[in-house]
């Protein structure tokens, strides 16, 4: 059995429901099984320090969780185009990891949500990419052979699966594509990941 890490950061929930499904999609190759794990918020002020494991939800990320994954799929809402900064912050702690090599060669996808259809989802995409393609990682994105990419009408993208969540007062439930592609990238970066594990 491998493990394949999802790692997110979720301010709404909506990331985090994307986390889910791109679990179920990992967990439907056989002999692979999801680590879902989350990462603290931050402040720009000095606040007091969040306690060692959140209240509800998945638990917080160990860089012994990136040690221990055979895959990585990272998710996280935008931020002005980019990633946000406790997914930000903890990527910039793994650069003992990155000395070491430890994720050279795994596979890796990225997910992300956004409050409207053009609010940043392929920036934000890359952005996440960058620090991966740093660690040696080997990207997985969603061809167009399937069938979700190209009937959404909201999220998704040849990058990785996205959502448009809507604003506050008027939040979008994931739609079926939406759902369909995050389980897609979850698939298909554990499927590459039994792969390299026996080549």
């Amino acid at each position: 059995m491998i493990d394949i890490l999802v790692l997110y950061y979720s301010r709404h929930g909506s990331t985090a429901a994307m986390a889910r499904h791109v679990c179920r999609g990992i967990e439907s190759v056989r002999d692979v099984q999801a680590r879902l794990r989350t990462v603290p918020p931050v402040a720009p002020v000095t606040q007091v320090a969040a306690p060692p494991v959140p209240e509800d939800g998945a638990p917080y990320v160990e860089l012994r969780d990136l040690q221990e994954c055979a895959g990585l799929v990272l998710g996280s809402p935008t931020r002005f185009g980019n990633m946000a900064a406790p997914l930000k912050h903890f990527l910039d702690s793994t650069s003992g990891l990155w000395l070491s090599g430890v994720l050279s060669g795994k596979p890796a996808g990225v997910f992300t949500s956004t409050s409207t259809q053009h609010g940043g989802q392929e920036t934000t995409l890359v952005s996440m990419m960058l620090p991966l393609m740093h660690h040696g990682m080997v990207l997985v994105g969603i061809p167009y052979t399937e069938p979700a990419l190209s009937s959404t009408r909201s999220g998704g993208t040849p990058y990785g699966a996205s959502h448009v969540a809507g604003t506050g007062d008027k939040p979008n439930p994931l739609t079926a594509e939406e759902r369909a592609l995050c389980e897609v990238l979850g698939r298909r970066v554990a499927g590459l990941a039994v792969k390299l594990a026996v080549a």
